[in-house]
């Protein structure tokens, strides 16, 4: 029998829907701190193949998701491409910014596949212990990450996007050695054992139609095709968040076989804008499975009446928030369970 993940991505209006969190795995859990507890620092905790595959499995374990989704960070291409990067308590992630021709040159290709044998390896000890459950591998989008590698670190991304502005062939250079570095990264995911991937476009919103065309979904495009000419067996979720009215372009235009949709998009617009044989991936808010109780289930409700009958996996509109009640999330997915 087909995954219920892998089927809805197949076009299947699977009934009730499969079920797997943003950021389902991290510090909302006891057990991931206890094992956050065991590493240096959240680089090496994402390149220690035996705590990032029980941080992977650990959701799975305790709630029964229809998929697990690869504990790692979308930066850590940029840093296996050679830039610096740490994550500071209460900062987040820091880069040494990348502003010029002579960073964009530093950075090397030939580099990442050393630095991503234990992500993939992590990716291989999952698919064996799985079970029953689909194993998603992911990468953020080249946009999105290169907004982190010019800026250095997150807030509104106005230095990156000035860039884009001002130095277009630079920036344009950068989209391009992500777009192919990303893609190598997935498909090693995919033979690595990933049943379905997963690409994180989480600022696409930022931009204007015009750089939006360019910069999000041109990239995602080109991967999508890469991704079916090799791998046509292992679908591609896109997930432009706040990309709004360009949501239907954007999936007619990759092919991506699931789309996520953030918390600001209306599930019904989204239904008439994205072609029905794409899943439509969401997007209950995450305050609303933070609040827990009457709001949780009304936001479900609300979402589950709207895709009946269509291929659709049930998630938040974004992330998991770290302050969340487990018992909420196990009270979601036997909501989402009993449709």
């Amino acid at each position: 029998m087909s995954k219920r993940l892998l089927a809805a991505l197949a076009g299947e209006a699977v009934w009730p829907p499969p079920v797997w969190l943003m950021r389902q795995a991290g510090r909302y859990l006891p057990e991931y701190r206890a094992l956050r507890a065991e590493a240096r620092d959240f680089i090496d905790l994402c390149t220690t193949p035996r705590l990032a595959t029980a941080v992977t499995l650990q959701p799975v374990r305790r709630f029964g998701f229809d998929a697990a989704i690869l504990f790692s960070d979308i930066l850590i291409l940029p840093w296996a491409l050679g830039q610096d990067l740490r994550f500071a308590e209460g900062e987040g992630p820091l880069l040494a910014p990348l502003r010029d021709a002579t960073g964009l040159a530093a950075l090397d290709p030939g580099r990442v596949a050393a630095a991503v044998a234990p992500v993939l390896e992590t990716v291989a000890r999952v698919r064996e212990a799985v079970g029953e459950a689909a194993l998603i591998g992911f990468a953020g989008a080249p946009f999105t990450v290169a907004c982190y590698m010019v800026e250095g670190r997150g807030g509104d991304f106005a230095t990156a996007r000035a860039l884009a502005w001002r130095d277009p062939v630079l920036f344009g250079e950068l989209i391009d050695l992500l777009t192919a570095a990303t893609t190598t990264y997935l498909l090693a995911q995919a033979k690595a054992g990933a049943e379905a991937l997963m690409l994180f476009d989480s600022w696409a919103g930022l931009l204007p139609a015009a750089q939006f065309a360019a910069y999000v979904t041109a990239p995602a495009t080109r991967i999508a095709a890469a991704l079916r000419a090799e791998r046509p067996d292992v679908p591609l979720i896109g997930f432009p968040r706040l990309a709004g009215m360009a949501l239907g372009t954007y999936a007619a235009a990759t092919g991506v076989q699931g789309l996520g949709l953030d918390t600001a998009v209306d599930p019904l617009l989204a239904t008439g804008a994205v072609p029905a044989p794409v899943a439509l991936q969401g997007n209950l808010d995450p305050l609303a499975l933070l609040v827990g109780g009457d709001a949780l289930a009304a936001g479900i409700e609300a979402i589950l009446e709207v895709m009946q009958g269509r291929p659709h996996i049930f998630n938040l509109g974004h992330g998991v928030l770290p302050q969340t009640p487990p018992e909420h999330v196990a009270d979601l997915v036997q909501r989402v369970r009993a449709a």
